[in-house]
């Protein structure tokens, strides 16, 4: 799966459940939320301060 700043949180965590650590190191602690689920990488990042393009990055690398 190629992923963007659209792709859901629960989208990761469905297609590639190993990738959770990058979400986790970023600062994303919230990833068992259920509203968490249906948030973009976008959103979760912007909520975060977090740069989307660089979670991005790492998770298709």
């Amino acid at each position: 799966m190629n992923f963007n700043k659209d792709t859901t949180i629960g989208e990761v965590l469905e297609k590639a459940p190993e990738k959770a650590d990058i979400l986790l190191e970023a600062g994303m602690h919230c990833l068992g939320c259920p509203a968490s689920q249906m948030e973009t990488l976008e959103e979760a990042c912007n909520v975060h301060g977090i740069d989307v393009e660089e979670i991005i990055e790492k998770l298709n690398a």
